[in-house]
């Protein structure tokens, strides 16, 4: 015969496996619906004409920064959601009734994180255009500056910053577990402060799309899965590194064929 403590065991598993069923069909339509509003807005810029003149005001300010939020939505979600499910998971087995709740507002916290690199990044594409260093089709011209972009994201993977803040996004609750705070308003924050390793670590790879375009969803996808191999696998580290002389490589063909060409 169960005893009630196994009971109150087996009980509390089966709140936990459906909190992550609820929490794994919560990201994947949220990346769903990002992938779609990506792909429908690529078909859209494709339908432009080649020679339409495009001015950069506010409203095109916002576009900017629309598709960068979402476009880090589709690519950064995947990579955590192991580290959400397992705070999902850490919130019900030690009682928390509003487990779920502050779950979702880690998943906030986190998205806020990247959405305030989006801000940062969709500036840095309006000023590229303002001084048509960035043509409409939204890639860097080869030359000096597309160069620079690569070696600097090659480098960076090389660097202890960046490896400091991978190891953070590879096994996170040493941290979490210091600076976690109660209630919904704490995993909010805590997930900003999780979500800021993670741009920490990542925020370089993601400027590789001001090179090869930053509606390119092949290279979207590209970018989002060395992130998820370098979170998620032991080879991490590892690819981490490969990747980083692969983008030195190219950045120092570019260079060489800006100053010989």
């Amino acid at each position: 015969m169960n005893s009630p403590a196994s009971g109150a065991i087996v009980a509390l598993e089966r709140l936990v496996r459906r909190d992550r069923a609820v929490m794994l069909v919560a990201l994947a339509l949220l990346v769903a619906l990002a992938v779609t509003w990506l792909l429908r807005e690529a078909a859209r810029m494709q339908a432009m004409p080649a020679d339409m003149v495009m001015t950069w005001g506010p409203a095109e300010a916002w576009g900017l920064f629309l598709m960068w939020a979402v476009m880090m939505v589709a690519m950064m979600l995947p990579s955590a959601a192991p580290v959400i499910l397992l705070v999902l998971a850490m919130l019900r087995r030690r009682g928390d009734a509003g487990a779920l709740r502050s779950a979702l507002a880690f998943v906030a916290g986190y998205l806020l994180a990247w959405t305030a690199f989006s801000a940062f990044a969709a500036l840095l594409q309006l000023e590229l255009h303002r001084t048509a260093v960035m043509p409409m089709d939204m890639r860097l011209r080869p030359g000096i500056a597309s160069a620079a972009v690569l070696l600097l994201a090659g480098v960076f993977q090389w660097t202890p910053l960046k490896h400091a803040c991978l190891r953070h996004c590879r096994s996170p609750f040493d941290a979490l577990a210091r600076y976690w705070r109660e209630g919904s308003a704490g995993a909010l924050v805590a997930g900003m402060r999780h979500g800021s390793y993670c741009v920490g670590c990542c925020w370089v790879l993601m400027l590789v799309l001001l090179v090869v375009g930053v509606m390119n969803l092949a290279w979207v996808a590209a970018l989002a899965a060395v992130v998820l191999l370098e979170k998620a696998t032991p080879l991490g580290p590892l690819v981490g590194r490969a990747t980083g002389v692969a983008f030195i490589a190219w950045g120092a063909w570019r260079l060489y064929s800006a100053w010989t060409g």
